[in-house]
Formats: C-alpha cells, structure tokens, sequence
C-alpha cells in the first residue's frame, strides 16, 4: 500500500491555523477562555443615560454570547463617570452586582477618586468587588493596546 501523507498533513495544518489565531484571541484573559469577544466600555461622564446604556450593554451581550464564559466585559470609570462606582446613594448599585457576579469587571479610576478626596476632604467609598485603577485614561489605552474593543456609550 502506497499512501501519501503529504496532503493530510497540509489540510491538517490548514484546519489547525484558525484554532490556533482564536487561541491567541482569547488569551486576552484567562479567566475567559472562550470569550468570543473581549469588550472595554468607558463611563466618562455624569449622564445616567449613559450609565443605564452601559449596563444594558453589558447584559445584551452576554444574553447574546450565551452566558459570562464567552464574552470578556469590562467598564473604566474616570472623571465624570466615576460616581457609577459609589457606594452611597447608587441606583444602579444591584444591577452593577448582578453584572459581577456574571462576570463582568468594574474599575474606576484612582486619580478622580483622589481630587474628589482633596476636593470634598473624604475619599468616596465605591461599591464592594470595584476595582481601583490608578489612571482610567491609561487604563482603558492599555486594554485597547491588548485588543480589547472600545466603547463609548
């Protein structure tokens, strides 16, 4: 019997070349290895429209990609956006939960906290599981950088 490899071998490898570049995109983050999609929303703003529109954001899209494992969300808050994070006085305070418990990461930024504090003299307290980053703005390029998708709401 005389079989060739040769072409097995190429098709093999042919088949292999999409996994392997959707290996690299979910590499993204750990946590989520098969995200479909990896997103960074930016909350920059005092607009509750805006806030509302993120979190609608974030839970559409994990109803679309069927669930928290398959996609990657992540919202900054800085400047004017940074009040989504509070802890007194948030309206918004079970959704944020309930997105984080489906996976979904909240940060804000450290620098607005901090003028706020020099400002008001008392650092606002942000609501449990939020993430403080030292610069939003830096933030949200470097996850870009890493090929996170960006949006505005």
């Amino acid at each position: 019997m005389n079989f060739q490899y040769g072409p097995l071998v190429t098709l093999f490898l042919l088949n292999l070349i999409p996994t392997l570049m959707a290996a690299d995109e979910s590499a993204l983050n750990e946590d989520k290895p098969f995200a479909e999609a990896h997103l960074v929303m930016q909350i920059s703003d005092a607009n509750p429209v805006h806030y509302q529109a993120a979190l609608d954001i974030a839970n559409n899209l994990t109803k679309h990609y069927g669930g928290p494992d398959f996609v990657d969300i992540e919202i900054i808050g800085f400047g004017a956006g940074v009040p989504m994070m509070f802890a007194e006085n948030n309206s918004n305070a079970s959704r944020i939960s309930s997105l984080m418990a489906n996976g979904v990461r909240f940060y804000v930024c450290g620098n607005t906290l901090d003028t706020l504090e020099r400002k008001t003299g008392k650092l606002p307290a942000t609501l449990p599981g939020v993430i403080r980053v030292q610069t939003g703005v830096a933030f949200l390029i470097d996850e870009i950088k890493r090929g996170y998708l960006h949006l505005h709401p």
